[in-house]
């Protein structure tokens, strides 16, 4: 009895849940566009209705510590469900009941913030005063806040039927709005990294001390995943490779190789432009086989060449973070001539992502090609310029909820990961109808805001270093 026990698997459905997502080609750019629209644009809106009733004016001393002024735990919850209900449970619903109208939740967003700018935009100039608009990192803030929200959302629905199979990670070639996840961290962690902000002090022991608890995540993810008999896409990063290890690598070259921010974007597309090369010269053939030898490299090919990629993403990040937000020489510069470039450079990066993928190769996260670079940063920018349309009506600084995930960024995506690994766990996702699979997603995405809001208004902030 003892040893059926033992033999018995703790996920019984492993290999239907690798296989439901698997084999898949992704969405078209301009779904992509559209989901990446309706996110910013709820953010927009929320502020704009949030009022004076919602901010605390954060007392922040340095990047490391913010002490939120705030009101009675009442008036803090009730906020904070109201931009759940505002914010995250719309996304919900058009990631998946309402996937087939994404386009059209699109359009109605843009015509409502249009609208609403012409007629509120000079009202809310006269009662602003002489108040001046917060600097462009509150919006990167508020955009950071955005990819965990939209990933912690993914990571548990793409399991469940509810969740179009477009949107998630396409096997070779394509791209769901999933495999911009992991660029869009690496994009999100370069532009407010230390390299972009040209702080050069920290030694090499340091950086390695820095990128210990990503390497410690990593194996912790191996070790668990194993033990538990969890479902795991090997064609996605390798047999033992994972996104945690993805980012220590980068961060581990960016230590090593150290470049002044002026220059990191010129290194970046030449390290993407030889990368590039490599591949069409026959490097892409051999990591879409599924072929692999014994060897720990074969093994974890795709986790391991894709490095090149986001490492030279990294950079160009890095680069772009520097000029936009750092740059002493541009601090005479207006706000406005700052949200125009990054307007500019969202329409940039969207023209090179469709030229390339067009007449180079096609978009792969796999591989982490030059196509897949140029889609990450026109969805990201497009991401981020939306959100400076917040300025337009209300100076007004990040949502509650904003506040919170930015506050433990890592813990609510830990968090996220292990509600994700319960649910599985203990629920056949494949067989929940479509009502199950709604409740459960909106109990999970509900209860990550609430424990982060919670550890938010308790101060408690996880940090590993």
């Amino acid at each position: 009895m003892e040893g059926r026990l033992l033999d018995k698997s703790l996920n019984p459905t492993k290999l239907l849940k690798e296989q439901f997502v698997s084999n898949l080609t992704g969405s078209s750019m301009s779904e992509i566009a559209a989901l990446s629209t309706i996110v910013p644009a709820l953010v927009v809106l929320r502020k704009w209705s949030s009022g004076d009733n919602t901010r605390r004016d954060a007392a922040k001393k340095n990047d490391d510590k913010v002490l939120p002024v705030r009101k009675d735990w009442m008036q803090y919850f009730s906020t904070l469900v109201v931009d759940y209900l505002t914010v995250v449970l719309p996304v919900l619903l058009v990631f998946t009941v309402l996937a087939e109208w994404a386009y059209t939740c699109a359009i109605s967003l843009i015509i409502l913030i249009s609208v609403y700018i012409m007629f509120k935009r000079s009202q809310s100039r006269l009662k602003a005063g002489l108040s001046q608009p917060p600097s462009l990192r509150t919006d990167i803030s508020s955009y950071r806040v955005s990819v965990v929200l939209v990933t912690c959302l993914c990571i548990l629905a793409v399991d469940f039927k509810i969740f179009p199979r477009r949107y998630a990670k396409a096997e070779t070639y394509g791209s769901g709005i999933m495999d911009l996840g992991v660029g869009s961290f690496v994009v999100a962690n370069a532009l407010v990294s230390r390299q972009a902000r040209n702080i050069t002090s920290m030694s090499f022991r340091a950086a390695l001390s820095s990128v210990s608890p990503l390497v410690f995540l990593g194996f912790a993810r191996i070790i668990s995943t194993s033990g538990v008999d969890y479902q795991v896409h090997v064609g996605e990063y390798g047999v033992h490779w994972n996104f945690f290890f993805t980012l220590a690598a980068v961060s581990i070259l960016t230590s090593i190789v150290r470049i002044h921010p002026k220059h990191c974007g010129l290194v970046g597309l030449l390290i993407l432009a030889g990368y590039q090369i490599w591949l069409s010269s026959g490097l892409n053939e051999y990591l879409i086989s599924d072929k692999r030898s014994a060897d720990i490299i074969s093994q974890n090919k795709e986790g391991v060449y894709s490095i090149l990629g986001y490492w030279g993403m990294f950079l160009i990040g890095v680069s772009l973070g520097y000029y936009l937000f750092v740059d002493t020489s541009s601090k005479g510069k207006s706000r406005n001539t700052q949200v125009v470039k990054v307007w500019v450079l969202a329409a940039a990066f969207w023209i090179l992502a469709i030229i390339l993928d067009r007449y180079i190769e096609r978009v792969s996260r796999r591989m982490c090609n030059f196509a897949y670079v140029m889609l990450v940063f026109g969805q990201n920018f497009q991401v981020l310029s939306i959100l400076t349309l917040a300025d337009f009506i209300s100076y007004e600084k990040n949502l509650i909820l904003e506040d919170a995930f930015n506050q433990n960024m890592l813990g609510s995506f830990l968090l996220a990961n292990i509600l994700t690994g319960l649910v599985n766990l203990s629920v056949d996702t494949l067989s929940a109808s479509s009502l199950t699979a709604f409740m459960i997603l909106s109990v999970y995405t509900f209860t990550l805001c609430m424990v982060t809001g919670l550890a938010h208004f308790f101060g408690v902030r996880m940090k590993f270093w």
